[in-house]
């Protein structure tokens, strides 16, 4: 019996390897050698409050705000001027106590079919476009896609992502910003402060099923065994950038869809762009979209695939690094 179970066990070993090798081989032939930075025609404009088109600027040009927030929106119009309403009061607010202080909003509808980019024009009239400003993607992206181009368009020497829901409390970017300072010094002006809500898993976890609980507790497993050390939480949309580190990262990104936070950070770790994981305020808001079941499993290929193509040289990183 014991030859038998050695040999049983080598096939299984060789069929796993014979396995491994063959995803490998698939994950680097389909490949997408550089990032996609392509940009439909329209996506290079915005409409002033005036409805006139105007260029929009880039991320390599020089900072001229202070701060940029940057808004993906995916079928946003009830549940965005929530967010927007509370952003903008504290900005405002902010800017008042401190004139020093200058802003811009950055909502990048993700083509939706709902009137999204009609919401949120209207605070662009109201608030003038050089705090609001409205990119609207042609056809829907991702996520992932949705930031990159708002990060990309983006005018502030220190860069926000938060989620059109309002799920985290806009306020908490000042826990951000001290987590971004307690870094320094940044090394080549990098820094990375992600909003965690990792304090308020037993809470979660208490209200979902068994079978989504033990799919989250496979997503982290993933992330921590292929992807990203240290991070407990990588998915929160609260994520605050300095400029040099979002130009570092968005450039190399490739991932668009629920998995790009991952890559953005296995970037950001692979560069050794100091990184801040901070508590913040969260709250489950109505209507929010639970991830289906397929898109767990588009996510477990993507964490799989991200390590496999920078593994095999499918993906490279080298070309990003400063000349000494």
């Amino acid at each position: 019996m014991a030859p038998l179970l050695l040999q049983l066990v080598g096939l299984c070993v060789a069929l796993a390897a014979a396995a491994l090798i063959l995803i490998s081989f698939v994950a680097f032939i389909t490949a997408t050698k550089m990032p996609r930075l392509h940009q439909h025609e329209e996506e290079k404009f915005f409409l002033n409050a005036r409805g006139q088109k105007e260029p929009l600027p880039s991320l390599l040009d020089a900072p001229t705000k202070q701060l940029s927030v940057v808004v993906p929106s995916y079928h946003e119009e009830t549940r965005l001027p929530v967010m927007m309403d509370e952003a903008l009061s504290y900005l405002e607010k902010r800017q008042k106590q401190d004139p020093k202080f200058t802003y811009e909003v950055i909502v990048v509808d993700d083509g939706s079919k709902d009137q999204t980019s009609k919401v949120a024009f209207r605070y662009c009239q109201e608030y003038g476009s050089d705090k609001v400003r409205v990119i609207t993607l042609v056809k829907n992206r991702g996520k992932g896609g949705a930031v990159r181009t708002g990060i990309f368009s983006s005018r502030g020497r220190k860069i926000l992502m938060a989620d059109a829901d309002g799920a985290t409390k806009f306020p908490d970017i000042e826990k951000l910003e001290k987590g971004l300072d307690d870094l320094q010094p940044w090394p080549d002006d990098m820094a990375i402060a992600c909003g965690s809500r990792a304090h308020l898993e037993q809470d979660s976890i208490a209200q979902r099923s068994y079978f989504r609980t033990l799919l989250m507790y496979g997503f982290h497993f993933l992330v921590w065994f292929l992807c990203v050390k240290g991070i407990r939480d990588t998915q929160c949309g609260f994520k605050l950038f300095t400029r040099e580190a979002a130009v570092r990262t968005f450039s190399a990104l490739h991932i668009e869809r629920w998995a790009f936070d991952v890559e953005l950070l296995y970037i950001a770790q692979f560069f050794k762009i100091p990184i801040a994981e901070i508590a913040v305020n969260w709250t489950e808001i109505e209507g929010s979209k639970l991830v289906p079941f397929w898109s767990w499993v588009q996510m477990g290929k993507d964490l799989l695939f991200i390590r496999l193509r920078y593994m095999t040289g499918a993906w490279r990183l080298e070309h990003a690094r400063k000349k000494k």
